[in-house]
């Protein structure tokens, strides 16, 4: 059986409740990635992603006076799951709730990883190049 912890992203790009847009725009590009967990003292406590920046610059026009800060626009209440979590459940979780990512934490909320929608595509493109040698060598075989 997969688990969450083997397939994860790691290290993971984040950003602090202090920090502005323009570094998480900065962060995003850089690392061409469209997840932002945002944490305190190394625990997770929000989530910026791409789609919330474009919300934000939409709702707020060009840059304002005052920066906006990831406090500002981020998902507080983030689904997370554990390193030892099944594959098949977390992947259960993205399709039912339509989540492009899940934040992997330990028991104390601590950020150890991120499972993204990249990550399962990478997973499959694995498994799809193990299929395809099944059949390769199951031809020989005949």
């Amino acid at each position: 059986m997969q688990i969450v912890g083997e397939l994860m992203t790691r290290p993971v790009v984040t950003l602090t409740e202090t920090q502005n847009l323009v570094k998480a725009d900065e962060l995003l590009r850089l690392h061409r990635i469209r997840h932002l967990p945002v944490v305190r003292q190394g625990r997770l406590v929000g989530l910026v992603t791409h789609r919330d920046l474009l919300r934000a610059a939409a709702h707020h026009g060009p840059p304002p006076e005052r920066p906006i800060w990831a406090a500002d626009i981020m998902t507080r209440e983030v689904a997370t799951v554990r390193p030892d979590t099944p594959l098949r459940d977390a992947v259960r979780l993205m399709l039912a709730q339509k989540y492009g990512c899940l934040p992997v934490v330990d028991e104390d909320d601590a950020l150890l990883g991120i499972l993204t929608e990249a990550d399962l595509v990478k997973y499959a493109q694995h498994l799809i190049d193990i299929q395809d040698r099944r059949e390769m060598a199951a031809s020989y075989d005949a």
